[in-house]
């Protein structure tokens, strides 16, 4: 991942006042856990599989706090049915950032599933995104997601493709 992306990554999240980030490594985005890792003003929760980091993010929301779900793609599915009951049942909100695996230019064949997957996923759960390609276009991403998050009390997530992640 490029630096100036984990940078704007950072920036975003402070602007949008997070102070839990749960996440399950990947290594698209192996740079941006140690800076989140780092960060003083934000809690890091490494998670087992990506339904227990999107739990862990509604509970947060449910005190009052913000937080973020960093995963690889693949972990959409993983996260299903916590998405489906908190979003779809209860307006709790999670916003996700996620690597884009499967993308064109992808050159491993068992993560090209987790990009044919990917938006209908999305897709059939209502979930807005914004597919971002350039790292001067992430922090805006991630400060959107916020807002329309927590104006609509729903999912939002930010996928970073690109050169943001090569």
């Amino acid at each position: 991942m490029q630096q100036e992306a984990v940078d704007a990554v950072l920036s975003g999240l402070k602007k949008a006042g997070v102070s839990v980030a749960c996440y399950l490594p990947d290594s698209l985005l192996e740079e941006l856990y140690p800076a989140l890792d780092a960060d003083p003003d934000i809690r890091t929760i490494q998670v087992t599989n990506e339904g227990e980091g999107a739990a862990i993010c509604g509970g947060v929301f449910l005190s009052g706090k913000r937080a973020v779900l960093v995963m690889e793609n693949s972990g959409l599915r993983a996260s299903v049915e916590h998405l489906a009951r908190m979003g779809l049942g209860a307006g709790i909100p999670v916003i996700m950032i996620m690597s884009h695996r499967g993308d064109l230019g992808e050159n491993n064949w068992w993560a090209v599933p987790h990009g044919i997957t990917m938006e209908p996923v999305l897709k059939a759960l209502r979930v807005p995104y914004r597919i971002v390609r350039s790292a001067d276009e992430v922090e805006r991403a991630v400060t959107d997601a916020f807002t329309w998050s927590y104006t609509a009390y729903y999912h939002s997530a930010v996928v970073l493709s690109g050169e943001t992640v090569r």
